[in-house]
This record gives structure tokens, sequence and C-alpha cells, in this order.
């Protein structure tokens, strides 16, 4: 984890609207610099491209912006992290979500079986507008699960982060980490199925819940946390 390997590691950032996915992946960067790692940000092409052209992207316009995001991110090869501020799955979702498109997601499922963890942000940070991207706080739940069901069928490791500010960051941190050990350790003969499957990965096994977003929605609530 201190020495540049061939390919950088790379870490994605998914989420629905207004749930703090730039702020956390700048966090990230700066704390993984701070300790001696290499770490760019892709940020996120629709952004870009809403900004330029001063409105939402057509329909026929989506797949172009999910490979210019795909392209971007796999251009970085000179680095120990490469942080994205979403993937083409974030445009294949929204594509699913505002005009019942599933087009995409071929796509951006293989391009996001390349990654090598996935940070889903939770929904327990408020909804704050911001621009034209914003579609309203209605569509968050709904964008949030089918992300869970997409995150699920790439059979990649994946982790909803919540939390506010540092501990959001730290929560953060502790996956990545922990995703570095798993990959380089093989379970113990004496491990319990949930630990074995853990150790390779597949966080979502360690409860019956786990990936729930309706379980996890009604957790948080009863917390005074959601």
């Amino acid at each position: 984890m201190t020495t540049t390997p061939s390919r950088p590691q790379r870490i994605a950032v998914l989420g629905a609207e207004s749930t703090g996915k730039t702020a956390l992946t700048v966090a990230l960067a700066d704390a993984l610099r701070a300790r001696g790692l290499e770490a760019v940000v892709v940020p996120e092409y629709l952004r870009e491209w809403c900004d330029r052209a001063g409105r939402t992207p057509e329909p026929q316009e989506q797949r172009d912006i999910a490979r210019e995001q795909a392209r971007r991110v796999l251009a970085v090869r000179d680095a120990d992290f490469v942080i994205a501020d979403t993937t083409p799955l974030m445009t294949a979702v929204y594509s699913e979500r505002l005009f019942g498109d599933r087009s995409l997601h071929p796509f951006a499922l293989a391009h996001q079986r390349q990654y090598d963890l996935t940070l889903l942000t939770g929904l327990d940070l408020p909804w704050v507008p911001d621009g034209i991207q914003r579609d309203g706080p209605h569509v968050r739940e709904p964008v949030d699960t089918l992300l869970r069901t997409a995150l699920h069928q790439s059979g990649q490791p994946w982790q909803v982060i919540y939390g506010h500010g540092v501990a959001r960051l730290q929560r953060a941190l502790d996956a990545l980490f922990f995703r570095a050990l798993q990959t380089h350790s093989t379970p113990a003969p004496d491990r319990n199925p949930s630990e074995a499957t853990l150790a390779h990965g597949r966080w979502m096994a360690l409860c019956p819940h786990c990936g729930d977003a309706a379980a996890e929605r009604r957790l948080f609530r009863g917390m005074g946390r959601y």
C-alpha cells in the first residue's frame, strides 16, 4: 500500500442526490495524501457537461456522458488511488429512473467491475438544492434502491457510508483500508462462514438485512439519525 501499484486502486463514490459524494471524494483523497499516498480525484463529468450546456442531458446524450466518465477514470495510471466522483453506473441508474432506459446497464456494470471498492453514500444527510442537476428529495430513495440493486448485480465489494463530517470520512477510510487487508489475506480454516465471506470482500453477507435499503432506513430512523 506504500508503493505505486501497476495500476491505481480504483475507488468509486456513488449515491443519490445531495448525499455528499463530492465532499467525501475530496476529503478521502486529502486523507490519503496526508498518509503519503498519491490519490487522484476524477470529478463528475455530468456536472461539467451541464455547466457547459446550461441544461441537463437528453436521453440520447447519456451514453456519451457515461463513456467519457469511464474514459477519464481509466486514463489515470500513475497513482496509488484513483477516486471517482460517480461512475457510468450513476448515469445508467438515472437513465432508467428518468427515461425508462436500461440500455446503459451492461456497459456500466462491466465498467463497475474494474473498481476495487465502491462507497455508497447514505441518505442521512439533508437534501440541499444545487443548480440544475437537482431533481428533488423525493428522488433520493428510488435512486438509492436502484443503485443497491445494480451494485449487487456487479458482484463487486461495496459499502454504505453514513455519518457527518469527520465521522463519514473515517468510515470511508475504515472501509478502504479494511478492503486492502481483505485482498491480502485468506480466511483461516476455523473462521465461521460470515467471516470467511467477509475476507473475500463480500461484506453484504454479514447480516441478513445488509444491503436492504428499507431495513437500513428503519434502523436509522429508530436511532434518530435519519
